[in-house]
């Protein structure tokens, strides 16, 4: 087929590659305009362009897809589908139905579940037992459209943000391709989402990691996993913002408030909840690196008592 992609995170990254080596003529890929990163303001292309520069690919990068004068522009590529994964802004009615085959989107969740940004960490943060893919038929609504084909995964005890995200991506890069054939062959029924079983997700932000130690130690923990890598699950410790990226639910009771730290083991900092008890296995504090719970100890003087706060 000849392709016009849509993507811009890691995300889509892998459905990109997939496309190349199955032998379909990528003929445009489309992504967001690159962005000015960290002090010095250098500039950052997304990892879609990365991609598409390695393939010796044509780039386009608009500011907003609707622009009237984006549509002539793309209809010149004479393409049979477009492929969109997490490209970041909506599509009008004129580029979903431009091509014969639509607009197809890979989507990191078993919709009609987690419509909307952030599935993949929301499934960890709710502790879903499984999570998916969906390959859609977009149409005007966000994440509304037919479904054409899914595919499941179980989530992992240990599961976090950053692993579920890279084992979707690969399972929607193979789905994706699958698809593309199921739909040349004629051999795919849409299926319509039920509205009354659709959920939304929000946007997460940075302040979204800021830990409510009132919570239950479990509710806590899947938040670590969920925002491991980004943006991480923190707390203050000393007036110093204290990043956790693993931790354990304990069986233990304390007789304290939340936000104490209970117990200091060689491994581990215990933490009392809201309910249950959390120990803290690896952590960085503001200004050092990331370690384990122990090397963290050796090198900083903590006491039983000392409480966690809310930054």
């Amino acid at each position: 087929m000849r392709v016009i992609f849509m993507g811009t995170p890691d995300f889509a990254v892998g459905t990109l590659e997939a496309l190349c080596e199955a032998g379909h003529e990528v003929v445009l890929v489309v992504t967001q305009p690159d962005k000015p990163k960290g002090r010095g303001k250098n500039v950052q292309f997304s990892p879609v362009k990365e991609c598409a520069l390695a393939h010796g690919l044509e780039i386009f990068q608009p500011k907003r897809i609707r622009e009237p004068e984006n549509i002539p522009f793309l209809q010149k590529y004479n393409a049979d589908v477009m492929v969109v994964a997490a490209f970041g802004q909506i599509l009008p009615k004129e580029i979903l139905d431009m091509t014969p085959y639509g607009c197809i989107n890979v989507h990191g969740s078993l919709l009609p579940k987690y419509r909307g940004a952030a599935p993949i960490q929301w499934a960890v943060i709710n502790g879903e037992e499984f999570a998916g893919v969906t390959i859609m038929q977009m149409d005007i609504g966000v994440d509304t459209g037919d479904m054409l084909t899914k595919r499941e995964i179980r989530v992992a005890e240990d599961e976090t943000g950053g692993s579920l995200f890279d084992r979707l991506a690969k399972v929607g890069a193979e789905l994706l391709v699958e698809t593309l054939d199921l739909l040349q062959e004629g051999k795919v029924k849409p299926v319509p989402q039920n509205p009354e079983e659709a959920t939304h997700t929000r946007m997460i932000s940075k302040e979204f990691g800021n830990i409510d130690w009132t919570r239950p130690a479990v509710e806590i923990e899947r938040l670590v996993r969920g925002l491991n890598p980004w943006p991480s699950a923190f707390t203050s410790l000393d007036h110093k913002t204290f990043k956790i990226w693993k931790a354990k639910v304990l069986d233990n009771h304390y007789e304290a408030e939340p936000g104490a730290i209970v117990e200091l083991t060689k491994d581990a900092i215990v933490v009392q909840t809201g309910e249950g008890a959390l120990a803290l296995l690896e952590v960085q504090l503001e200004g050092k690196k990331r370690m384990d719970a122990g090397s963290f100890m050796r090198g900083y003087a903590l006491e039983v008592g000392t409480f966690f706060n809310r930054v």
